[in-house]
């Protein structure tokens, strides 16, 4: 089994920044590609940026320029700057992970608890 663990969610300002954390822990023999989902109540869940272990990155349309995903692979962990935040960037954000865990060719998808991020003067 694989655990991932969210952290750095909170309130902040508009124009504000926050940077969220998640550390992948468990019986992993290699994490293929993590990423940020984020969902508001009613909607589908949104990608926000992903990144696979040769370090190619994706990001949404709507957080291009603003927010910037990377990770350390020594530590399986996964981390998300968000800059110039705006009321619409409020939602609870979700950390994705695809593992090979040790004793299998089987890759699965793991999802973190999710963190609140609330953009709110």
């Amino acid at each position: 089994q694989v655990r991932l663990v969210e952290s750095g969610g909170g309130l902040v300002q508009p124009g504000g920044s926050l940077r969220l954390s998640c550390v992948a822990s468990g019986r992993i023999l290699k994490i293929n590609n993590m990423a940020w989902y984020r969902q508001t109540p009613g909607k589908n869940r949104e990608l926000v940026a992903q990144i696979n272990n040769r370090d190619e990155i994706d990001y949404g349309e709507s957080v291009k320029g603003r927010f910037t995903i990377s990770r350390d692979a020594a530590k399986n962990t996964v981390f998300l700057q968000m800059n110039s935040l705006k009321s619409d960037d409020t939602a609870v954000y979700y950390c994705d992970a695809f593992v090979t865990e040790l004793g299998s060719w089987d890759i699965k998808e793991y999802w973190g608890q999710g963190t609140q991020v609330t953009v709110s003067s």
